[in-house]
């Protein structure tokens, strides 16, 4: 009878677990993000928990805090400016103990009350959610290039890290930015993890021409879209915007450098959350095309160019293959949308052409059929609404998707 028992409920526990349904598997989606992000650790103007808070209060799925030339490790106490002349205000800092209670902790110091600035660790047990919210290790690595008339400013943004990384010195822009972009793919075969490097607002300072990011080498992406109303995204009478930028160094890159072509991301790259408007949340973000919420897989996603900039635009699919490159819209009522497939033909005499609009079409889903002679293609998505907050008057809504190149398939 006992043996009858033990095999009676030998086969209940079998059949219970062939008739389980099996475990739902990871499916892609995007996931929002933003990669460049400031606090009181460098130049931002907020306590790293407030900040964090507004991302994921406002549908972030992940975020980047990318403070200059120091990850938020170890113990740092940031001093209240009483008379309100620096960054910690009085009011701030009873905003926020009156948002965190005793978790704002603050001290008397030499010179006066500071706050506890709270680690990154600290910040993920209270905001890291399982497939809902991450932060992601950064660091902004900031240098400059002294030239004969002025300081060229090199700032490459790097994820996915595990320490510092100090910059690194070069006799031009060049050798700096390179030497940036080495050192943050060294340390990531150093610590077995993917790392992903992007060069921030070539304009600002006009620190880096697109002759110069042409020769970007140790990794390939760049802020086409940066919201910091100081940064020059629109060039000048004498240099070109950052869009052109990336047309004019992807043709070098393509048909000259034997380089795969610059993939763009959009940011915020915010410093002011009390009142100033020159760098604020909201403005630029990526969404990532990836099976699951994690430095790795996102990191991995980005490399495959599986992702795309926006400043307001939401798309449903970005297909770059094969045979045509498709577009399908997450529309909103009453909003109109219109699609810009651009790129560079290479003529049969070998000869490459300026960057230019191959088609146009306000279809969604919009689809551009390879002809077979373009270096690149990619696509601007605009919409007809205007941003709520933009970088300067006038910007509408737009999203960049990541450039395609032969073979077409």
């Amino acid at each position: 009878m006992q043996r009858f028992l033990l095999f009676l409920a030998a086969i209940l526990i079998l059949w219970a677990a062939l008739s389980a349904s099996p475990a739902p598997e990871s499916q892609p989606r995007w996931w929002k993000g933003n990669t460049h992000t400031h606090t009181l650790w460098s130049d931002g103007d907020s306590a790293p928990e407030s900040v964090v808070d507004w991302y994921q209060a406002n549908g972030y799925q992940f975020l980047v805090l990318s403070d200059h030339n120091v990850l938020q490790e170890g113990e740092r106490w940031f001093a209240v400016s009483e008379d309100g002349s620096q960054r910690l205000k009085p009011a701030e800092l009873k905003e926020l103990q009156e948002r965190y209670g005793d978790a704002v902790q603050v001290r008397d110091g030499a010179k006066g009350r500071e706050m506890r600035l709270v680690p990154l660790q600290e910040l993920r047990e209270r905001f890291d959610q399982l497939r809902e919210f991450l932060l992601v290790t950064g660091e902004e690595v900031t240098a400059h290039f002294s030239g004969e008339d002025q300081n060229y400013p090199v700032h490459i943004n790097a994820m996915g890290i595990r320490g510092v990384i100090p910059p690194r010195g070069g006799d031009s822009v060049v050798d700096l930015m390179n030497a940036a972009l080495d050192a943050i793919k060294e340390h990531g075969e150093e610590h077995d993890v993917p790392v992903l490097a992007h060069l921030n607002h070539p304009n600002f300072g006009w620190g880096v021409t697109w002759e110069q990011m042409a020769q970007m080498r140790a990794d390939r992406f760049f802020e086409v879209y940066n919201g910091h109303r100081g940064v020059r995204n629109d060039g000048d009478d004498t240099r070109p915007d950052t869009e052109t930028m990336w047309d004019l160094a992807n043709t070098r890159r393509l048909t000259e450098l034997d380089l795969p072509p610059l993939y763009a991301v959009a940011t915020d790259d915010a410093h002011n959350y009390y009142g100033k408007t020159t760098a604020m949340t909201g403005r630029g973000w990526v969404q990532v095309w990836s099976d699951a919420l994690s430095e790795s897989a996102l990191i991995e996603a980005m490399h495959a160019g599986d992702f795309y900039a926006s400043s307001g635009v939401t798309l449903r699919v970005v297909s770059r293959k094969p045979g045509r490159y498709l577009i399908a819209i997450d529309e909103e009522p009453g909003v109109e949308y219109s699609v810009r497939y651009i790129g560079v033909r290479r003529a049969e005499d070998g000869t490459v052409g300026e960057p230019t609009v191959l088609a146009e079409t306000s279809d969604n889903p919009a689809v551009y059929a390879y002809q077979g002679d373009e270096v690149f293609v990619r696509a601007v998505v605009e919409s007809s609404r205007d941003h709520p907050n933009p970088y300067k008057a006038g910007d509408k809504e737009t999203a960049w998707t990541q450039p395609a190149v032969p073979p077409f398939r």
